[in-house]
């Protein structure tokens, strides 16, 4: 014999299950946003599930930069009046959209997906570094600005990537890292709009900052 559900309602039970499985969501939490959800107009909420339901089945992934995107290509990349020449290397989308909120860059994106970290089995060939060493051989890019999280695997995943650059002497490319603004160990998502913006305003050479 199946349980009483506590709430009084099977269907409502399992609008909590789905909602409890977000991250930080916990059963109190999804309960008082299935609550909510309850109280508004039906149009309202068959909005908000067609919305959930068309971002998960109609997004894409930009083919140039592996940004999120409506098309094969991101808005970002589209878009001409950004400098094409410029790519700034990041860690994950959510650090796009934190470089982003501080409008103090109008470059291109490469997003990696990742960094290198044998601990956790991630290596070189399962990032979009590839990728990106193909954009600056095809493209006429003047400099790469990584922007990666401030840890040892971050900057492994620097000194990675700078090797591979730096390995063709016939493409003299400008390679800068963030300035050290944010703490060691810190994220680029949790930073404070102010201190993004100078630690990418004030970059510096990578031989700076990483260890040969």
């Amino acid at each position: 014999m199946n349980a009483e559900p506590r709430t009084g309602s099977n269907l409502l039970e399992q609008a909590v299950q789905a909602f409890s499985q977000l991250p930080g969501i916990g059963k109190k939490t999804a309960l008082r946003l299935v609550l909510h959800l309850l109280k508004q107009e039906p149009a309202q909420v068959e909005f908000f599930a067609e919305s959930i339901r068309k971002m998960r089945q109609e997004i894409k992934f930009c083919r140039r930069c592996n940004n999120v995107s409506d098309g094969d290509v991101c808005s970002i990349c589209s878009n001409s009046m950004r400098k094409q020449e410029l790519i700034c290397v990041v860690e994950s989308i959510r650090d796009v959209i934190a470089i982003e909120s501080t409008s103090q860059y109008n470059g291109t994106y490469h997003v990696l997906g990742g960094v290198i970290s044998p601990l956790d089995g991630i290596g070189p060939d399962q990032l979009q570094i590839e990728g990106l060493l193909d954009r600056i051989q095809k493209e006429g890019v003047e400099e790469i600005i990584f922007a990666l999280n401030p840890t040892i695997q971050g900057d492994t995943t620097i000194y990675y990537i700078q090797k591979k650059i730096t390995a063709d002497p016939a493409k003299p490319i400008r390679i800068t890292t963030i300035a050290r603004g944010i703490a060691f160990g810190g994220e680029l998502e949790y930073a404070d709009e102010m201190t993004l913006a100078r630690s990418l305003q004030n970059r510096l050479p990578v031989e700076k900052y990483v260890t040969k």
